[in-house]
């Protein structure tokens, strides 16, 4: 038997059980009257809470999804009223006739009686009061059930994505990193075992240490200055390369390889310039110790070539990467482009 139809057997003989409690309590409330159970005060239960019964299911069924439901207020309310007082009415001269003599039942209901009416009515509103409270703590719970799941789903969703840009982001690295080792290997050049050696290292940081979503701020920045001293090996003495630290860094976590591309973007693609202007000014700020402030700035020409075009897989996967991890207040990126200068302004809340 399939979930739904088990859910539904479930459902009925739930609502079976909540009429039948009640043609009970009912039938105990006439008896405190009559002073002796008996065959008719039953049937007058039954049929009293048949009255209840339509009364609730089109409350439930009706009314609720047609106009409660749908925020219209003062049509709801209206038509509960006519509701409540027609049930009421119509309970009243059942018992007037015929079924009070079917019956048996000898109480003077003959006439219309306002006091009776007032308790027909309200006990319908508390029978649909009460329903109407359970079937709304019902909706509740499965719309909590419902925003629970996808809340998981959207953190698989997130989890995937961002494993899949950190799966691009690493090749992306090494493809670059590689490139430097080559051009130094083509010349033979002295610096190609200090180059794989800090290879070696940055590779570590990323295949081991920046697993986690968010890593010691301390390790990341001790990548960056890695990275850093990698690319000085090959850029000409003539490019003035700033890097400055300032304030203490704070203990505290953030997320690996924020930095990486727009540093290797400014070395790659920034240089070189305009001959004896080559500059690349890398800053991290930690005066306010709840944000952490990185600022870079270097030269750059607009030349528009098909590696040029193609170059921006690094800076569209670290905007991802801020979107997927951090909250919309809790960073804050501007890549700014004037009179040949490039600039890069990193805001970002420490966790």
């Amino acid at each position: 038997m399939s979930k739904s139809k088990l859910y539904n057997r479930f459902k009925i003989a739930g609502h079976i059980f909540f009429w039948l409690i009640s043609i009970f309590l009912l039938t105990l409330l006439f008896y405190f009257y009559d002073e002796k159970i008996s065959f008719n005060l039953i049937e007058k239960s039954v049929i009293t809470n048949l009255f209840f019964a339509s009364a609730v299911y089109i409350n439930l069924y009706l009314l609720i999804p047609k106009f409660l439901k749908q925020k219209n207020y003062i049509f709801y309310f209206f038509w509960l009223i006519v509701l409540l007082s027609i049930t009421s009415l119509g309970m009243q001269f059942s018992f007037i006739y015929p079924l009070r003599k079917l019956l048996g039942i000898t109480e003077d209901h003959t006439t219309f009686n306002t006091n009776l009416h007032s308790a027909y009515f309200f006990s319908t509103l508390l029978y649909v009061g009460i329903t109407s409270f359970l079937r709304l703590i019902k909706d509740w719970l499965s719309l909590q059930d419902i925003n629970l799941r996808l809340v998981k789903i959207e953190q698989q969703k997130l989890e995937a994505e961002l494993k899949t840009l950190k799966g691009q982001l690493n090749p992306h690295f090494l493809f670059n990193s590689l490139n430097n080792i080559y051009s130094l290997a083509l010349i033979k050049s002295d610096k190609v075992p200090e180059l794989i050696l800090k290879l070696s290292d940055l590779m570590r940081h990323i295949i081991y240490e920046s697993k986690e979503n968010y890593i010691s701020l301390e390790k990341e920045l001790e990548f960056v200055n890695n990275f850093i001293e990698l690319q000085r090996i090959r850029t000409s003495e003539k490019t003035k390369i700033k890097y400055e630290i300032i304030g203490k860094i704070p203990s505290a976590k953030i997320a690996p390889l924020l930095f990486e591309p727009f540093i290797d973007n400014a070395f790659k693609h920034g240089l070189p310039g305009t001959e004896n202007s080559d500059f690349i000014h890398i800053t991290f700020n930690f005066e306010n110790s709840s944000f952490l402030l990185f600022t870079l700035e270097n030269n750059y020409e607009e030349i528009f070539t098909k590696k040029h075009l193609n170059s921006g897989i690094g800076l569209k996967n670290v905007k991802q990467r801020l979107k997927l991890l951090y909250q919309p207040n809790e960073f804050k990126l501007n890549i700014l482009k004037k009179d040949h200068i490039h600039s890069v302004l990193l805001e970002l809340k420490l966790k």
